[in-house]
């Protein structure tokens, strides 16, 4: 199991990712990613990355809550395997998609 610092660590690393979009879309020039409406594939993975930080924070607020004496240990234990099975399953889809872009690299044109 992921120790309360590496999960912190984790959340921070997908944070800095989620708040690098913005430095991207000013970049393109447009308000967004090109074609990131939330039906597209940009859409879906901006959505994701954000939905793992609001997690990763709402867990890292249950474990300030139960140093401060104000939270379950229970809830605690839930929200962090909750979060980390979310981050495992975020970097197993981006192992995927990589291995997906590797294939069609390999391919003949």
């Amino acid at each position: 199991m992921t120790t309360p610092l590496n999960a912190t660590n984790a959340y921070g690393a997908m944070a800095r990712l989620a708040n690098r979009g913005p430095d991207v879309q000013s970049l393109r020039g447009g308000g967004g990613i090109a074609g990131a409406d939330p039906s597209s594939f940009a859409g879906l993975v901006q959505d994701q990355v954000k939905s793992m930080v609001e997690q990763g924070n709402a867990s890292e607020a249950l474990q300030r809550d139960l140093m401060a004496g104000k939270a379950d240990v229970i809830d605690v234990v839930t929200a962090v395997s909750e979060t980390e099975l979310a981050l495992e399953t975020m970097v197993s889809v981006r192992d995927k998609v990589i291995a997906a872009y590797e294939e069609i690299m390999r391919m003949p044109i």
